[in-house]
Parts: structure tokens; C-alpha cells; sequence
């Protein structure tokens, strides 16, 4: 009953508020002009919060239950865990979406004088590539062309991995094992570069600089810095991941419209933004490592 009852005061509040508005003179204040919209959309949000419970039921009483570790399913026969097989989404995602790059916006690119201007999709294409390109140089200066490659690749395999959320999907970033795995490869660059540039002897003599005393103390710092870096990306994708889990578990039937605004930020900037951080610190210690 009071679900019918309220969703007839957002009928009123939408025809007040559309009249209202209609009413109101060309001329006069933005205030005054915001405050009709305001109370159409605050009518139409009531107006869909209280339809819903009407059409499918008063929503199930929620409960947040959280597991530190994925869940596995049985595929043909073998338990994998499901941070694997969304990983794999994200890779097939990528994979399909860069031979659809490759078969229409390179299938014939256009770098010479000769030929036309290069589309608009190429020239966005190049300069991700091109920014990337600059930022890994400009941090980790003559490492060459394949850190610039996987910068670029660990790059979007975390932002389509944190994507995969937008789709009620638990991100394979959200799994330490996951985060550690990246980290690892990041820990076995640094000494690969490191060892690359100054040699075995090099890069242990380096690690004992400027005193051997030094020398246990840097070995112990350069084995936290996968622990780090993994328990870094991991907490903080698992914590935007149970804000939002929590924000659905609050507003329970009231949930429309607002957690997908919050999503934005916890889904796609926020993830940005933890890449950008992985990105600069895998940089940042290679870069160390070869000076």
C-alpha cells in the first residue's frame, strides 16, 4: 500500500514540477530555474524506486558475503578458479578487439606523404601508443621498445579487468594471487634489466652500495617490493569492489541510478588510477635497478 502511495506523490511531483517550469519567465535565476528539474528528477527517482517493488516483488533482505579467495568452477573436469576464467575474458576481449584494430583501422595505414590523411581511429590508436612510448622512456630511459610493449599490455589488461565488475563480474584484480603474479613479473624485469645493463657482478655490487653492511637490507627491501606492489592493487581493488557490494546492500529496492554513478568512479577512473600507480612503480624500480 504505501508503494502505491508514494508512487503516486512522484506523479504529482512531476507534474508539479514540469508546470512549474513551464511557467516560469525567460528571464530570472539559475537557482530558480534549477529547482523545477530538481523536483522532476527527484519525482521520477521515487517514481522508479517504488515501480520496481510493485512489478517484481519487495527485494530479498541482503546480506554482504565476502570470500578472500574466488570461487572455482568445474571445467571439464578440472577445478579452475574463477579469477582465471575471467582473466582469460579479458584477454579474449583485448585480443578480439585489437585483430578488429588490426583488420580495419591498419588494414591498409597510412604513414607516408604520399597517402591520405591517417583516420581519426589511427591517429587515436598512435597516440596511446605514442604516450606510452614517451612515459616509459622518459621514466625507465633505454630499456627499448618491449617495456614499452608490456607497460602497455599490463595496462589494459588491469583497466579491462576492472571493467569486467561493470557487469556485477568479481575482477580478477580483486584475487591477491592475481596482483602477486603481476608483481612477480615486474620483480624479475627489474633484476632481468638490472643484470641486462650491469651484469651478474654488477647488479649484486650495486645492491651493496655504498657499504656491504647495506647489502642484506637491500635484499630485503627488493623481496618486499612484489609483496608490496601486489598487496598495494590488490586492497585497493577489493575495496572499491565491496563499497559498491555495500552501496547495493544499503539502498537496497532504492538502488537505481546511484550505484551506477559511484561505478564510474570505482570502475573506470579508480582503476585508472591504480594502473597509472602499478605503471609508475614498475618503472620506477626498473629504472633504479639500471642506473
Amino acid at each position: 500500500m504505501l508503494n502505491w502511495i508514494l508512487l503516486g506523490v512522484s506523479i504529482v511531483l512531476i507534474i508539479v514540477g514540469y508546470l512549474w517550469r513551464q511557467k516560469l519567465p525567460d528571464k530570472g535565476g539559475k537557482l530558480f530555474r534549477v529547482l523545477p528539474v530538481m523536483l522532476i528528477v527527484a519525482g521520477g527517482y521515487l517514481f522508479l524506486t517504488r515501480l520496481l517493488p510493485i512489478i517484481f516483488g519487495p527485494e530479498p533482505t541482503a546480506t554482504l558475503e565476502f570470500s578472500l579467495m574466488p570461487e572455482r568452477a568445474q571445467v571439464f573436469g578440472f577445478s579452475i578458479s574463477y579469477t582465471t576464467i575471467y582473466t582469460w575474458i579479458a584477454m579474449a576481449v583485448l585480443i578480439i578487439g585489437a585483430l578488429i584494430i588490426r583488420l580495419t583501422v591498419f588494414k591498409k595505414p597510412k604513414d607516408t606523404p604520399g597517402d591520405k590523411a591517417p583516420s581519426g581511429a589511427q591517429n587515436v590508436v598512435e597516440l596511446i601508443v605514442e604516450s606510452v612510448g614517451n612515459y616509459t622512456n622518459a621514466q625507465a630511459h633505454g630499456t627499448g621498445e618491449f617495456l614499452c610493449s608490456y607497460i602497455l599490455t599490463i595496462g589494459a589488461l588491469l583497466v579491462m579487468s576492472a571493467f569486467l565488475e561493470l557487469f556485477r563480474l568479481r575482477p580478477p584484480t580483486s584475487d591477491i594471487t592475481m596482483t602477486f603474479s603481476l608483481a612477480l613479473m615486474t620483480f624479475l624485469l627489474i633484476n632481468v634489466y638490472g643484470i641486462k645493463k650491469k651484469g651478474v657482478f654488477g647488479r649484486i655490487k650495486s645492491l651493496a652500495s655504498p657499504t656491504p653492511l647495506v647489502f642484506p637490507f637491500r635484499i630485503i627491501s627488493d623481496m618486499a617490493i612484489p609483496v608490496s606492489m601486489a598487496c598495494r592493487l590488490f586492497g585497493n581493488m577489493l575495496g572499491g569492489m565491496i563499497v559498491i557490494d555495500l552501496l547495493y546492500m544499503a539502498l537496497g529496492s532504492n538502488a537505481v541510478g546511484i550505484p551506477s554513478v559511484l561505478g564510474l568512479y570505482f570502475n573506470a577512473f579508480h582503476p585508472l588510477i591504480q594502473t597509472f600507480i602499478f605503471v609508475t612503480l614498475t618503472l620506477t624500480f626498473i629504472n633504479e635497478a639500471i642506473e
